[in-house]
């Protein structure tokens, strides 16, 4: 998610629902802060599209859903609700239409910016990563050639992660049959240095 820290409060869980539920700004939650989240570049915008179009048009994905940016999910109930870029959940009940929260997803992924990424790889990754769907996070990096993957071990709590930077690579997701060329999510998007950014 890109963000600028535009807001932090302290709510109960109830109060922050309420005003999550009627401000046009996303909130997201942890453990009673609540941080107002803001819009970004162009750049991430895009890469978030590319990212959910090339997993939706996965053939595999015919009982998944791929959601975007204002989508929240619940990483732990009670206790923190995040907006994560791109969500693919194939839970029934996430797929009823009239919800709001996704509490089964996937996958994750993270379009990492600069002022996200110590986030992204930090305190969310520590708190999805004990999400029992969850079977995949996907960090792509908007400035350079670069996607982390991280991917959880059958069976088990413990994860791996790989590192792709060439555009000839392909991210695969065996356990969802799915497949990620970085050409795909790279092409024809002209990237820009975080010093430009800045």
């Amino acid at each position: 998610m890109e963000s600028d820290q535009t807001a932090i409060l302290h709510l109960s869980l109830d109060e922050y629902t309420a005003l999550d539920e009627q401000s046009e700004l996303r909130h997201e939650y942890e453990n009673g802060l609540v941080v107002a989240m803001a819009g970004g570049t162009l750049n991430h915008n895009r890469f978030t599209r590319r990212v959910a179009n090339l997993l939706e048009g996965q053939p595999s994905f015919k009982r998944c859903w791929v959601l975007t940016e204002n989508v929240k999910v619940e990483v732990l109930k009670g206790t923190s609700y995040r907006y994560p870029d791109v969500v693919v959940t194939c839970h029934p009940f996430d797929l009823r239409g009239d919800s709001h929260i996704v509490r089964q997803p996937r996958v994750l992924v993270e379009v990492l910016s600069t002022s996200t990424e110590r986030a992204d790889r930090g305190v969310k990754w520590q708190r999805y990563r004990k999400i029992p769907s969850l079977w995949y996070y996907l960090l792509v990096d908007q400035y350079k050639v670069t996607v982390e993957l991280f991917s959880r071990i059958e069976e088990t709590d413990a994860w791996i992660s790989s590192i792709f930077e060439s555009l000839d690579d392909v991210i695969v997701l065996p356990r969802l049959n799915a497949e990620l060329s970085l050409q795909a999510i790279y092409d024809d998007i002209e990237l820009i240095g975080e010093e430009e950014e800045l």
